[in-house]
């Protein structure tokens, strides 16, 4: 099984898109079974709160749901903030933007088996994604995304 977590400023329109997006795409390729797909936050801010509701409209304008599986049935994403353990528990720990990057190697003391990566870093044009936060523009964040899911399963695909 790949595990694979995807960083944010606050858990709560990146990341999250980009782990509805990824798990979309990998139900409709009928490999679900084979991923673990989480998403967290490198800050405190927003720690318990839900997916943000334009990032939210976002993925639903595209048929993407935001509800997560766990134990008891299908939840709201919440969001939750990286642990040190995180890095021992998956094998991709994707950031949106290098800020992101700098923030997880404090956390992990580094990153000695090289598990960090930039999602656009999969793409032919590396790069950080804006925050929709800021911008308000949650289509190019979602656009951005969806490319660099669809480059990183093309990268997984090779391995």
């Amino acid at each position: 099984m790949i595990k694979i977590l995807f960083v944010c400023h606050g858990n709560i329109c990146r990341s999250p898109m980009a782990e509805f997006i990824l798990k979309d795409m990998v139900a409709k390729r009928g490999l679900a079974d084979q991923f673990h797909i989480e998403s967290a936050a490198v800050s405190n801010e927003e720690i318990g709160n839900g997916i943000y509701p334009q990032a939210r409209a976002e993925l639903r304008r595209h048929n993407i749901g935001t509800s997560k599986e766990t134990d008891y049935g299908m939840e709201a994403k919440t969001a939750r903030r990286i642990r040190r353990s995180d890095y021992s528990e998956f094998d991709y720990l994707i950031a949106m933007e290098e800020i992101h990057l700098r923030s997880m190697r404090r956390e992990f003391s580094g990153d000695p088996a090289h598990k960090l990566y930039r999602l656009l870093d999969f793409t032919k044009h590396p790069g950080d994604i804006d925050d929709p936060w800021y911008t308000r523009r949650f289509d190019v964040s979602y656009q951005e995304i969806e490319e660099g899911c669809e480059a990183l399963l093309l990268e997984l695909e090779k391995k």
